[in-house]
């Protein structure tokens, strides 16, 4: 199994020392080949359960009272930081739901995806440059020698999530963990991008897949897991069997809205 997460707590605790808690005793796993969607409303715990994966969360004020994350059979969350570091972007990928809160707004946006590159992979300058041209053509982005120029205050939000994406899948890493990766894309670009992660996850990966969209998780999902106030309240091996009868009544709350959104659109 490449991702077991075991009876993980995961808390948060301010100045004041009162203690929330994000995420109670979530047992999920994931494998190779396999898409993981994690439904919910905002605050479920969805996020902060797969920003734990790779030790995202700021600590403090984050910090886990209990559980395991298990990547290959290590744990992530006692995993010495420099080791840790190293598996960010080459074995775990990471594709923000905030690109501009994600990207330096000081460095060209090409630059950053060389920096990336260079970071994991022996190679030239050049080699890294041309596969980040590859890469910003792949996610849907016209003229990418003219956008790798551009800071990424110059780009619209849609073509700031594709590059987030573009750096989240172009080192190939067994995971990744996608938070909302195409909200802000429109129609024709989010079906490419969910095209390419289809493809990604078949050669060997999985993904992660964090969204309140269930249109999308329809396309994506092999499994899905479907939280509420930080717990696990129903997964399944057989999402289109979810979506014709969900168990849990939280569960089919949510696909009557989906169902009556998309009759009013």
């Amino acid at each position: 199994m490449l991702l077991e997460i075991q009876d993980l707590d995961v808390s948060f605790r301010n100045d004041e020392g009162e203690v929330t808690r994000a995420a109670i005793d979530v047992n999920l796993s994931l494998d190779r080949g396999q898409v993981l969607g994690i439904v919910g409303e905002s605050g479920s715990g969805k996020s902060s359960v797969s920003m734990s994966i790779a030790r995202l969360l700021p600590s403090p004020p984050a910090f886990y009272p209990k559980g395991r994350i298990l990547l290959d059979g290590r744990d992530t969350l006692t995993m010495p930081l420099p080791e840790l570091r190293a598996l960010r972007g080459k074995k775990i990928g990471v594709v923000f739901q905030d690109p501009m809160g994600s990207l330096s707004p000081l460095h060209r946006i090409g630059d950053q995806l060389v920096e990336t590159i260079l970071l994991h992979e022996q190679m030239s300058k050049q080699a890294a440059r041309a596969m980040a041209l590859e890469w910003l053509e792949k996610v849907g982005i016209p003229d990418p020698l003219v956008r790798a120029r551009a800071y990424p205050h110059e780009l619209s939000g849609g073509m700031q999530q594709r590059v987030m994406i573009a750096m989240g899948l172009m080192l190939g890493p067994d995971l990744v963990i996608a938070d909302e990766p195409t909200t802000a894309l429109d129609v024709t670009i989010q079906a490419q991008v969910l095209k390419l992660m289809k493809r990604l996850h078949q050669a060997n990966s999985a993904v992660l897949l964090i969204t309140h969209d269930l249109g999308v998780v329809s396309q994506m999902a092999t499994k899905l897991a479907v939280m509420k106030d930080g717990r696990v309240v129903e997964t399944t091996d057989d999402p289109a069997k979810f979506f014709e009868s969900p168990v849990h009544p939280y569960s089919q709350g949510l696909i009557r809205e989906a169902r009556r959104m998309e009759l009013e659109n």
